[in-house]
């Protein structure tokens, strides 16, 4: 068998969570294509989730493409599908080479080629641009994959795992199949569904979070991709394929200061009309108090800060290297700068009680972010927290650790009352916010409004934000309540697009 067609496809997995903001694409598959492609591969990038397709969608775009391998990625909470859809595709063509990659794959390979190995042929471990285009070419060579770095198999009764392969150092270097992208289906809601692209300007964390997969998958190592290369990427995507909306998928794109300085300066000289969405670290924020102006002309929209916890003792757990107070300092600077702020708390842990989660909700009140969300903690198994938490396990069901349906089980709660407490956090929080709507600026009046459709009419917060609407009612300005009784009733509010930060 000689490989020429390869298949890369994204599991049907839905949570209700990434889904209510708008589509995101896979960006990592954009290099994955485009590093098969210059290798001399056909390459189908087939979005199942993204489309939301069923099996029989994904059975006919299979047997259409006919692929010689099918590949794909999956985090934790979708790998039960990622597996699903290998052993899918061997179902339809048992000649079909499967490979899976990611994070839960790059460390869980024991457990996959255990259970999984009737699905699986081949993991990709870390990065992928290089190693599976090699490990292809090595099987159509007729030689032995061991010699490739960064895979997994199964051999002879037992898992064979290859030495790690180098991080790449020139991402200026990669290529990219944009063209592969089927773009009308990636829209941001919030925005009036303007098209939407993830991006990556940098790979990497050099932080040490106990609870989190990225400083473990990269080694806590950081590389970047030029200013001039990046905002180039950003000019093609608006010019080509009509982005209005980028999100970098980056942890930490601001960390090299006179890098993201530059990509800003270069935002603003070139006046590319792209706004960005991102995520950074507080004390990023706290450093670049004396620019926040530019973040904003040079087209930051939105910027998520990890608060995480509001105890010092918790964030110390969390090994977060940050202080409480901290958190409100880089939460008013992005207000000041008129930057939607968005931050989020994880909750569920072994000592929460129900006191300690509406302390919580009181302390997110108090830090002031216009969006605020509170998460169930979700104990990788591969996370340096794992033992402390595995005692509390409630479920070995993959498809759970979505941050939305509780997994450990506190001291003093059910995972039911748990789940009740997280949805009544919710409520009391953004209840709060519409409260004071008016403090705010005109823009993020518009924007917030668009997230109240959102909250109700498209988000696993739905069923929740419902009722608090019927409770609220006494409670909320007249003007308010009429407002939210018109999403209510047409489920929609494209008259308050988001407009445009100048």
């Amino acid at each position: 068998m000689t490989i020429k067609r390869i298949a890369l496809i994204t599991p049907p997995y839905h949570s209700g969570v990434v889904e209510s903001a708008g589509t995101w694409l896979n960006v990592g598959f954009v290099y994955i294509a485009g590093a098969l492609r210059a290798a001399g591969y056909e390459v189908d990038y087939y979005d199942a989730m993204s489309l939301w397709h069923k099996w029989p969608d994904i059975q006919k775009r299979i047997e259409d493409f006919r692929p010689d391998v099918v590949a794909t990625t999956a985090y934790t909470a979708s790998i039960v599908d990622g597996v699903k859809l290998l052993a899918f595709a061997k179902h339809i063509n048992p000649r079909i080479v499967t490979v899976i990659g990611n994070v839960h794959a790059t460390f869980c390979y024991d457990e996959l080629l255990k259970y999984d190995r009737a699905a699986i042929d081949y993991i990709v471990r870390g990065e992928g641009e290089e190693t599976l285009p090699e490990l292809l070419t090595c099987l159509n060579a007729g030689a032995d994959p061991k010699k490739v770095p960064g895979v997994a198999f199964w051999r002879d009764g037992g898992v064979v795992v290859t030495p790690k392969r180098p991080y790449i150092q020139n991402l200026d270097s990669l290529a990219t199949a944009w063209d592969l992208v089927e773009w009308p289906i990636y829209t941001y809601r919030a925005k009036n569904n303007a098209r939407l692209a993830i991006v990556s300007s940098s790979r990497g964390c050099q932080q040490k979070c106990s609870f989190c997969s990225q400083q473990l998958f990269w080694s806590q190592t950081w590389r970047a991709r030029s200013a001039e290369n990046f905002v180039a990427e950003l000019e093609l995507l608006h010019g080509t394929y009509g982005v209005e909306v980028a999100m970098l998928a980056d942890e930490i794109p601001t960390f090299d200061r006179e890098r993201w300085v530059r990509i800003l300066d270069l935002m603003i000289e070139r006046q590319v009309p792209v706004k960005l969405l991102m995520e950074t670290r507080v004390d990023d924020i706290i450093r670049d108090a004396d620019i926040m102006d530019k973040y904003r002309e040079g087209g930051v929209e939105h910027i998520y800060v990890g608060v995480e916890a509001g105890s010092q003792a918790t964030l110390d757990l969390f090994k977060k290297n940050t202080e409480v107070a901290q958190s409100k300092q880089a939460i008013d600077l992005i207000n000041g700068a008129d930057i939607v702020s968005e931050t989020s708390f994880v909750l569920g842990m072994p000592d929460d009680t129900p006191e300690s989660i509406a302390e919580t909700v009181e302390l997110a009140k108090y830090y002031n972010p216009d969006m605020g969300f509170f998460l169930a903690i979700a104990p990788w198994p591969y996370a340096e927290l794992y033992p402390e938490l595995e005692p509390y396990v409630a479920t070995r069901d993959y498809r759970k650790y979505n941050l939305v349906e509780p997994v450990l089980k506190p001291k003093n709660m059910t995972l039911e009352e748990l789940e009740r407490e997280l949805g009544k956090a919710s409520q009391k929080f953004f209840m709060h916010k519409f409260q004071h709507l008016h403090e705010l600026t005109p823009w993020k009046q518009e924007f917030m409004l668009s997230v109240l459709d959102l909250l109700i009419n498209h988000s696993y917060l739905a069923g929740q934000m419902k009722v608090a609407m019927k409770e609220g009612g006494k409670e909320m300005p007249r003007e308010v309540m009429e407002l939210m009784r018109t999403v209510k009733s047409h489920g929609k509010m494209a008259q308050y697009a988001v407009p445009p930060i100048p």
